[in-house]
């Protein structure tokens, strides 16, 4: 039996009789394989991705793992939890943050209290989880602070690179299988997407 979910706080700042989810109510949300995230204190759930989204997720993931263990600049991390404020609590695919930026931000139960360096979001199907990630999650990240923020698109084979320009993240780029990636928070770090999407 699946326990009852309360609901979540009412906020005085909100619209008349509109709920907003804070980072507490996730706690009161049952383990049953989905992701739950709150954006803005609105509650996203998404279920368990395609396998190749994953797939993508922890390529990513590597490359970003042994250029890390390599230059001792900063960590790679998959699935963490960052938590920007009471009602903005997601799990980017892939973080990477530099030393100090690691330091700073962890908390004792593993989450990350502020923007890391670059976020990875790897698309999922359906046209509400695309716009949450080209749309919602890229105007959380800009305002957050986040320095990078990458799109990868597993199907089309294809990252759209935003970097922050004047405050804001801004698109750099769109790159194929064919190109490969670079980035100037990451000295020397060149990564051939067909390494990702082959």
């Amino acid at each position: 039996m699946t326990p009852a979910i309360a609901p979540p706080n009412l906020s005085n700042n909100a619209p008349e009789d509109k709920l907003l989810w804070t980072s507490a109510d996730l706690e009161l949300l049952p383990e049953n394989g989905n992701r739950y995230e709150i954006i803005n204190g609105e509650l996203c759930v998404t279920r368990a991705p395609h396998n190749k989204h994953q797939k993508t997720c922890g390529r990513f993931f590597t490359v970003l793992d042994i250029w890390s263990v390599a230059t001792k600049l900063g960590e790679a991390e998959i699935g963490a939890g960052v938590v920007f404020g009471d009602n903005d609590d997601v799990i980017p695919d892939v973080v990477w943050l530099s030393n100090e930026r690691h330091a700073a931000l962890i908390d004792d139960s593993g989450h990350f209290r502020g923007a890391p360096d670059l976020v990875i979001e790897v698309l999922s199907a359906g046209t509400e989880n695309e716009k949450r990630d080209r749309e919602v999650k890229l105007k959380l990240y800009s305002s957050r602070g986040v320095l990078e923020y990458w799109i990868a698109d597993w199907r089309n084979k294809q990252v759209q690179v935003y970097r922050r320009e004047n405050g804001i993240l801004k698109l750099e780029m769109t790159l194929f299988v064919s190109d490969t990636l670079t980035s100037p928070l990451l000295p020397e770090f060149a990564c051939p997407l067909v390494q990702i999407f082959e």
